[in-house]
């Protein structure tokens, strides 16, 4: 037992005058400077990290979107130039997907007339949970340059909930790519909460 220099003076001075059994249980009332040590598993593994499970499932979540492949109008073609090589949304982990039941983000990528509407909700539904939608272009967003026609719906906002709205007529590859690093943002934002 390890006991500091002034304490240890201290008590060897009082010591001499008392009976031996006092200065064993002085001794052993003496205050032990403990070292604070290390956690278990950080002296076995180091360099572990610590972190909540609801922020690596929206690490995990962010770090892989499957957006469904579903073009409605000309910002199609903006989609799909998205996904070609030069711009290679890989890196981002986006991978897209054919099937409404494997993919969690939706890409509504033109114009929703009123007569789409109810397919577009469809496909919405048959989604699994969490699942997002992304509103590319002014036609989606808002209407557009269709906004006086009664058969388009002023904002896919009216049909679905949409979590990320991308601007442009059409927009750039770049805009599309912008959108979903603000979805990554936004998911990894809303960790934590009931989904």
């Amino acid at each position: 037992m390890e006991v500091s220099g002034d304490v240890a003076e201290e008590t060897a001075a009082a010591s001499a005058e008392r009976p031996e059994s006092i200065r064993r249980e002085e001794l052993r009332l003496i205050p032990v400077e403990v070292d604070a040590g290390k956690a278990i598993y950080r002296e076995v593994l180091p360099g572990i990290m610590q972190i909540p499970a609801d922020a690596a499932l929206a690490l995990a979540r962010s770090s892989s979107i499957w957006p469904m492949t579903f073009g409605l109008a000309c910002c199609a073609i903006e989609m799909i130039a998205t996904y070609m090589s030069h711009y290679d949304l890989d890196r981002f982990g986006i991978f897209p997907q054919a099937s409404p039941r494997q993919s969690d983000v939706m890409i509504i990528a033109g114009t929703v007339t009123k007569k789409m509407g109810p397919s577009v909700k469809l496909l919405y539904e048959q989604m699994p949970n969490p699942k997002w939608v992304i509103s590319m272009g002014a036609c989606a967003n808002n209407g557009g340059p269709y906004t006086r026609y009664s058969r388009v719906v002023q904002g896919v906002d009216k049909l679905i909930p949409v979590d990320v709205y991308v601007p442009g007529c059409p927009p750039r590859p770049e805009a599309l790519m912008d959108g979903f690093i603000a979805l990554q943002h936004k998911i990894m934002e809303e960790r934590g909460k009931a989904s």
